[in-house]
């Protein structure tokens, strides 16, 4: 029977605070990454990016934490309907850090958490009834009301035929068993634990744990004993996870020896931090399981899953996507570093980020010398210009009510008091990085870009405009490109996308095919250094062959990059219009970012005195307007056009 959910996630979700330090203890980390958590909420990520339709039943605080977690869940795919919210607790927190391949001190915050607020009332019928699985996290059965809240889960989903998975997930501290500074103990002895286990076991179909986790819920300081004891009273599929040696599962008898049940051997890979990998190992297990896939390959997708988080930093960020886990399943990995593999990274980086409309109207006001040059040619000094942004944004605003492909371009060296404000709005953001006018490029703030980036929101987009000639010498090439490939890496270390705008030579004459041609050559050489941006900023070109060569290379060199934005460089609407036309019809093409064209002249009457700050708003609206109709229209033009097929300079679209 087809059911509208895959999955129902129950239990924890909370918040992880990473420390960024690594080989070191917990008491000496300085600064945190903030991440997604909780076991369930973990699996609920893993399985949606598996491609499964998931949901999350828990419960957050009225407060930041809360919503961070629902919207985090919510990006990723997961149903977050039966999130609800919990007006009296705070939402959990962990503090976790990476002491060395063995130790892994973390500390949870959940004295009366909002997600162990969990209760009866909460589990609807009908909503359990809409999944083909039920997952429940052991976690649950510490409690009085969230083990009702669990059992009444269970019952309901036995009455619906939705099968219940049993994630044994026993930490020891969530019982009271160990003190709050050993939250990384993962088995302490109790017949009172081993007792609540036991009633939930006859209801399951599939149970998961580890070797400490079965003989919990089995009652056994041996395993196949606790196996056994497990087998007594569930007919169960039981799965052993095995760490680094992979996984073993039990679908009938237990055998007499542990090796003989259906043995499924670890991927062979580098630990470095083993939090998180068993919520993958989980994910990956139910996304051929709940395919009725066989066992054999649910345990072999369950330990590529487990092996690429355990590799790195985080859990739910860390969690395989489709593309990904396929790409290691069919090739493996050159290292045993998954971290250090480029081609996964690159895979995990660009099938993660999120998600933007088909096609963007970009209103691009990052201008800092254009600008300051306007100020003076009319009379105005510098110290205007924040005061000129801010009539842009409100132009923005006003053109962008209700849209979802709009966006801006916009620095914070005159936009500082802009950019919080458009943040908060949810703006598609990029903002330069580059000093005006340098060649090899520079950055503005000079040092270490990447210390810089870290100071930025994790939404924006990091632009870079970068002069380059195919042309110039080695040495200034190689400088490019150096230069390049620091912002890339420190783009990628910051989880910020990337935006590269090219200028080639002889710019009054770009419309004119040989600088087309240098525009192919220039994204080759970036490609050829294993450069790949998110986001191309392309020159307006009114020839549509090579719009389609340009498509054709990406497609070629980076199936995933996110596609090519047209750049107006001061056109006048009606060049630009035979420029959309051209680029409309090119899928890899998104849309456009343009500035001067719509703002230059009032902009000049502005800073001259001539314009008033509302005259200017409805200059730039209009002229916002105007070219997003433009765009609009050459859009549909090109879908009324049968597709042909061209060449530019052998490259064939």
């Amino acid at each position: 029977m087809s059911r509208p959910l895959d999955l129902i996630c129950v239990g924890r979700a909370a918040v992880d605070l990473y420390g960024e330090q690594f080989g070191c203890p917990l008491e000496d980390v300085s600064t945190f990454a903030k991440y997604l958590g909780g076991s369930p909420a973990n699996t609920a990520v893993g399985v949606s990016r598996l491609g499964l339709k998931a949901a999350m039943l828990s419960r957050v605080g009225d407060e930041q934490m809360g919503r961070f977690v629902r919207t985090q869940l919510a990006r990723e795919g997961v149903d977050v309907t039966h999130v609800s919210t919990d007006p009296r607790r705070l939402t959990a927190l962990v503090f976790l850090a990476v002491k060395d391949r063995d130790n892994f001190p973390h500390i949870f915050y959940r004295e009366q958490c909002a997600d162990m607020a969990l209760a009866e009332g909460h589990v609807a019928p009908d909503f359990i009834a809409s999944a083909a699985g039920l997952l429940v996290s052991g976690t649950l059965l510490s409690q009085d009301t969230t083990r009702r809240a669990c059992h009444r889960a269970v019952a309901l989903a036995e009455a619906a035929g939705t099968r219940v998975i049993l994630d044994i997930d026993y930490r020891p501290v969530l019982w009271g068993l160990a003190g709050a500074a050993h939250g990384e103990s993962r088995f302490v002895s109790s017949a009172e634990v081993t007792a609540q286990f036991s009633a939930l076991l006859p209801a399951c179909s599939l149970i998961v744990g580890t070797e400490e986790e079965i003989r919990i819920a089995g009652g056994a300081q041996n395993t196949l004993l606790a196996l056994n004891n497990i087998r007594q009273q569930s007919k169960a599929l039981i799965v052993l996870k095995r760490g680094a040696d992979g996984c073993v599962a039990f679908p009938d008898l237990i055998p007499a020896k542990i090796e003989d049940g259906i043995l499924s051997k670890g991927f062979a890979v580098e630990v470095f931090n083993v939090l998180g990998a068993g919520d993958a190992f989980m994910a990956g297990f139910l996304s051929g399981w709940l395919r009725d896939q066989s066992i054999a390959d649910c345990c072999r997708i369950a330990n590529a899953c487990g092996a690429i988080v355990v590799s790195r930093h985080g859990c739910s960020p860390a969690m395989a996507t489709t593309i990904e886990l396929k790409h290691f399943l069919e090739h493996g990995s050159a290292t045993p570093r998954l971290r250090d593999d480029i081609e996964l990274a690159h895979l995990h980086r660009t099938t993660t980020r999120k998600g933007t409309a088909a096609r963007l109207k970009i209103l691009a006001f990052d201008h800092r010398t254009q600008l300051e040059h306007i100020a003076t040619e009319n009379g105005a000094g510098h110290e205007k210009i924040p005061a000129f942004k801010a009539l842009v944004a409100k132009a923005f605003l006003a053109v962008s009510e209700g849209r979802n492909d709009t966006g801006v371009l916009l620095d914070d060296r005159y936009g500082e008091d802009v950019l919080p404000l458009l943040t908060s709005r949810g703006a598609w953001i990029a903002r330069p990085v580059e000093l005006p006018g340098s060649m090899p490029v520079e950055f503005e703030t000079g040092g270490n870009i990447g210390l810089r980036l870290r100071t930025w929101p994790a939404a924006h987009i990091v632009k870079c405009l970068v002069f380059y000639d195919p042309d110039d010498n080695d040495e200034l090439k190689a400088l490019q490109i150096a230069r390049i490939r620091e912002l890339a890496e420190a783009c990628h270390d910051t989880a910020h996308e990337l935006l590269l705008e090219i200028i080639p030579p002889d710019i009054a004459n770009i419309v004119g095919n040989n600088e087309e041609h240098v525009l192919l050559r220039v994204l080759t050489e970036i490609y050829d250094a294993d450069i790949r941006p998110d986001w191309w900023k392309l020159p307006p070109s009114a020839d549509a062959e090579v719009w389609r060569a340009l498509g054709a290379l990406v497609e070629s060199r980076d199936p995933h990059c996110n596609g090519m934005l047209v750049l107006g460089m001061e056109s006048a609407p009606t060049a630009l219009e035979a420029s959309f036309a051209a680029a409309a019809g090119e899928p890899r093409c998104r849309g456009f970012a343009v500035g001067r064209t719509i703002f230059a002249k009032p902009a000049a009457a502005w800073f001259s005195g001539q314009a008033s700050d509302a005259e200017v708003v409805a200059q730039i609206t209009s002229g916002y307007r105007q070219l997003i109709a433009l765009w609009d229209r050459a859009e549909l033009a090109s879908k009324a056009r049968p597709p042909s097929t061209h060449s530019v300079n052998g490259v064939i679209s």
